[in-house]
């Protein structure tokens, strides 16, 4: 297995790309891992450290910075860490592409080395968000902001694959994020959507509000990319500003730093299950080849859980399962879905 990593992508690279390439070579000895950025940057930042034999450094010139405007740069910057990292899966010498980088960057470059899977009008960028009982499947993140009703069936089609093959869920359940359960519930695409996934999504089971999404009432929640977008970075805030809060009430007194104490076994497990980085990456579904965005903030262990999370996805055929899939599917979705 051949694993892209973009070394110039998260917001304090290329320290935390290099610790865990290191980390990944070890654990993956077979594989190799392809760390794409300045190559004398990268050798100077090694320094002492002996460079693993299943890593190659390959040169890019240029970087792709958060504050670049992703469809002027990516077009303008042709020697990125992205752009060659893409390039690479593109012309088959290696097999998943994982970046911290600039998301719409990656989507841009993503969709000019690329394209997208034959039948897919729109590529997704998916979340896996820890629920009750689990985890789901939340797409679109990001990736777009404005959606049609077409857009949102063939999400629902990628997140199921998704949840099946890398979650392990069989006959995923799916729904759709909206104000309400009842079906005339939500904006005019969650209402246009509805029955759209009502026929041709057989394990559809209608609206969730946001509290059935983290009560593990659905296996895969499809949204538009503007709404999905302030749903992750909202749970977020809140994960983070409950943990902190708990924490700050702990040391208020003797009492409480005991029972902080006795509790702290627990509250390490809660919090790990809600530390984005032991998730990594989000797969951008729809795009013809295997690529994973993680956080710009990402550090060494958040991006070895993405390259373990691409390396799963390798694994289990992910890509070659939803081009399967759609194409299958595409002569029973509706005409307007379908676009070559």
């Amino acid at each position: 297995m051949r694993i892209v990593l973009d070394a110039m992508g998260s917001d304090h690279h290329p320290e935390p790309e290099i610790l865990a390439t290191i980390e990944a070579a070890r654990c993956y000895k077979d594989d190799e891992i392809l760390l794409v950025g300045q190559k004398p940057l990268l050798e100077k930042k090694f320094n002492q450290a002996i460079i693993p034999s299943n890593v190659q450094l390959i040169h890019a010139s240029e970087v792709l910075e958060m504050s670049d405007k992703p469809a002027e740069n990516s077009r303008r910057k042709l020697d990125t860490s992205m752009a060659v990292g893409l390039e690479l899966i593109r012309s088959g010498q290696a097999d998943v592409f994982v970046t911290a980088g600039n998301t719409g960057g990656a989507m841009v470059n993503a969709l000019l080395q690329l394209g997208r899977i034959r039948g897919v009008r729109r590529p997704a960028l998916t979340a896996s968000f820890p629920v009750r009982g689990g985890h789901c499947v939340v797409l679109d993140i990001g990736a777009n902001a404005d959606c049609k009703p077409e857009y949102l069936l063939q999400f629902a089609i990628m997140g199921s694959i998704y949840a099946e093959k890398v979650l392990g869920r069989i006959s995923p359940k799916v729904a759709l994020l909206s104000n309400g359960e009842e079906a005339g519930k939500g904006n005019d695409l969650v209402k246009a959507a509805y029955p759209l996934l009502k026929e041709f999504i057989p394990n559809f089971i209608g609206n969730v509000e946001g509290k059935e999404l983290f009560n593990g009432e659905a296996d895969v929640v499809v949204t538009d990319g503007f709404t999905g977008n302030i749903l992750l970075k909202s749970s977020e805030a809140v994960a983070k500003f409950l943990t902190d809060l708990i924490r700050q009430e702990m040391m208020t007194s003797f009492r409480t730093k005991l029972g902080g104490l006795l509790a702290k076994p627990a509250f390490a497990k809660v919090k790990k299950i809600m530390d984005p980085a032991e998730y990594g990456a989000a797969p951008l579904l729809g795009v013809n080849g295997l690529v994973f965005v993680g956080h710009g903030r990402s550090d060494q262990r958040a991006i070895f859980s993405a390259i373990q999370v691409a390396h799963h996805a390798v694994e289990v055929n992910l890509l070659q399962e939803i081009q399967s899939v759609i194409q299958e599917r595409l002569s029973m979705m509706p005409a307007r879905s379908v676009d070559d």
